[in-house]
């Protein structure tokens, strides 16, 4: 390596001990498109001598082969080491670079600028404590500066360095400079941050990037990596209370018993008392156990393994606070979204969330408003869409322990995760805890679901008929019915089309709309089982999500999925509402199977070809499969 301190050769444990006393400073480079920095990165490496020999021979080949650069050295090809990133001269992914200088220790993230990497923007931004928002001289404030700074506020980063590049391209323009840092300071205004530190520099030429430019000499302030070594940064994670995920119990034999995970802020020592945030329960640190030995004192950001005093149940999940200020433990809460994944948030769906080590089925109940990026004003809206951000109502299915993120963003931050191709979707921030779903009282009652069972002599059970549009699913649930109460059973139906006129007309058949309508048919459906009633409910349900919530909500066996297995052109055929030619007209939309997504069953209790057996046939075939060997006339009330 080029840099290297006279200390490496004459005393190599100082040198280790001077490393090692060095503050440490991660900070986040983002901004547009082409605004430079993947080139501002590989500039300060550059001029810090932080490269390997064998690292800058291989630049100056990759500069003369892919540079963008022409003769020139192409600094951002330190960085863009994808083949995808060099062959398009951008940044896909995160890149994570050390470096070191005489006075501090530097972990940067270099992200992209493209509007469909913003996921992996919020990755970098989310453990970073200043943001290098580079914009080019050319071009001002644009859409992804904005979106770039928001997402840095909603993270808590509350350092800005603006660093307007390529002032060599303007001729080092000073009233362009200006008119920038007004159009910006303007636009940051309300986003809270602490400070904004505006650099005109070049990256590529070196301009105020270690020292002050004479082409810059109306400018008075510090070059960039002035202000990187000298900047304070206050450690808010050790003076706050403590906290810490248990990632894992520690069990290796009968005498030994502690609770592995990362400290997120605070400090412990041997003699504390810490709480369960679950259960309530208290005990005393006994050890705090690592590799090298026992500690007298942990801070924030060690792994350590705690052992107490006591034998209490403490599980993979559970957080570890001081009793004195203890975390929230509720089921609903109010969060900052940032939605990660191309297929929109569908309010109702039953997702994921993931604190640390923390996992919970969780939904959005609502999306209280959405934030443009441009002007930052509140704009009204029920799903999110990539990149969208905005603050929604979560209810998750169990109590779950956190703090305010703007309190603690170690235990304050979420992901939202996909239940069914297990993709993170969305990246959460919690603002505020809500009164807990399970605050009301659940009323116990006397006559029960298998009292109201043995009144109707039957067992109770959801038959949910599912196929697109014109399968025959309220024809077969029609006849299924007629059966049923020949036999005496005590049935209903809910029909999808139906309940448009009544429980569900406020809704309409957009993908957002499509879960609310499912949900709510499920809950109803739900309380009619309870009661001892046979539901029977014909209804296109196209999410196999939504399918799966609703049978989670019922006993085993109670809820029966039935496909029917009807081909597009049939159901059409039979179409008597003229619903599929208007789509194809373009009058109407949503149509599951033409406009719209059908996701078919992957394990239905029974699935039937409904231009292949008749009506009649398939629900002969139901009511003798299902009831036939129905034991519950046999039950006394």
């Amino acid at each position: 390596m080029a840099h290297q301190s006279d200390l490496i050769a004459e005393d190599i444990h100082a040198y280790l001990k001077q490393q090692e006393e060095k503050s440490l400073l991660r900070f986040i480079t983002c901004g547009s498109v082409d605004d430079g920095k993947s080139t501002l990165i590989g500039r300060l490496l550059w001029d810090s001598k932080m490269i390997f020999e064998d690292q800058l021979a291989a630049l100056e080949a990759d500069s003369k082969r892919v540079g963008t650069q022409g003769e020139k050295i192409d600094y951002a090809l330190l960085l863009d080491g994808l083949q995808a990133e060099r062959e398009q001269g951008i940044t896909i992914d995160v890149a994570y670079r050390f470096f070191s200088t005489d006075k501090r220790k530097f972990i940067v993230a270099d992200t992209p600028g493209h509007e469909q990497y913003t996921r992996n923007m919020v990755t970098g931004a989310s453990t970073a404590q200043v943001a290098v928002i580079l914009i080019d001289a050319r071009k001002g404030v644009l859409t992804q500066t904005r979106r770039h700074s928001y997402i840095c506020s909603l993270v808590g980063i509350r350092h800005i360095v603006l660093a307007i590049n390529k002032m060599d391209l303007v001729d080092y323009c000073e009233k362009c400079y200006s008119a920038i840092l007004k159009e910006y300071e303007t636009f940051a205004a309300g986003l809270g941050f602490e400070s904004i530190t505006a650099i005109p520099i070049s990256a590529l030429e070196g301009d105020n990037i270690l020292q002050p430019s004479l082409n810059t000499d109306w400018y008075q302030g510090p070059p960039l990596m002035h202000y990187l070594e000298s900047v304070e940064i206050a450690d808010d994670a050790a003076a706050q209370s403590f906290r810490m995920r248990v990632q894992w119990v520690n069990r290796p034999n009968l005498d030994f018993r502690g609770f592995c995970g990362t400290i997120a802020s605070g400090a412990v020592q041997p003699g504390d008392e810490l709480v369960v945030s679950s259960s309530g329960q208290q005990s005393k640190v006994a050890r705090i156990v690592t590799m090298d030995g026992d500690l007298p004192q942990a801070v924030a950001g060690q792994a350590v393994t705690l052992c107490l005093t006591d034998e209490i149940d403490i599980s993979r999940g559970d957080l570890l606070a001081s009793p004195q200020s203890r975390p929230h433990f509720v089921d609903r809460f109010e969060a900052n979204l940032v939605w990660l994944h191309e297929d929109a948030l569908l309010p109702g769906r039953s997702y994921l969330i993931k604190a640390g080590s923390t996992i919970a089925p969780a939904q959005v109940d609502a999306v209280n408003y959405k934030v443009n990026v441009n002007s930052l004003q509140q704009e009204p809206g029920k799903t999110l869409e990539l990149n969208e951000v905005g603050i929604c109502t979560f209810s998750a299915n169990a109590s779950i322990p956190f703090d305010a993120y703007a309190e603690n963003r170690g235990t304050g931050s979420f992901i939202v995760i996909d239940r069914i191709t297990n993709a993170t979707v969305g990246a959460g921030m919690i603002d505020r805890a809500l009164a807990r779903a399970t605050d009301s009282h659940w009323q116990t009652l006397d006559v029960d679901k298998l009292a109201h069972a043995a009144l109707k002599r039957q067992t109770p059970k959801v038959l949910w008929l599912t196929g697109l549009p014109g399968a025959g699913k309220s024809t077969v649930a029609n006849l299924v019915e007629k059966k049923l109460h020949s036999l005496g059973k005590h049935t209903y139906i809910l029909d999808g089309d139906n309940l448009r006129h009544g429980l569900n007309r406020d809704l309409g058949y957009d993908d957002a709309d499509q879960v609310e309508h499912i949900r709510r048919i499920a809950e109803v459906a739900n309380i009619m089982v309870d009661a001892g009633i046979i539901v029977i409910a014909p209804l296109v349900s196209p999410f196999r999500n939504e399918r799966r919530m609703a049978r989670e909500i019922f006993a085993e066996g109670e809820f029966i999925e039935i496909y029917l297995d009807t081909p597009l052109a049939i159901c059409e055929q039979r179409d008597r509402t003229g619903a599929y030619e208007k789509v194809r007209s373009g009058e109407l939309s949503h149509i599951a199977g033409i406009d719209a997504t059908y996701e078919a069953p992957e394990m239905p209790e029974y699935t039937f070809s409904g231009n292949i057996m008749p009506a009649e046939e398939i629900a002969v075939t139901i009511v003798k499969e299902l009831f036939e060997d129905d034991h519950v006339l046999e039950w006394e009330i």
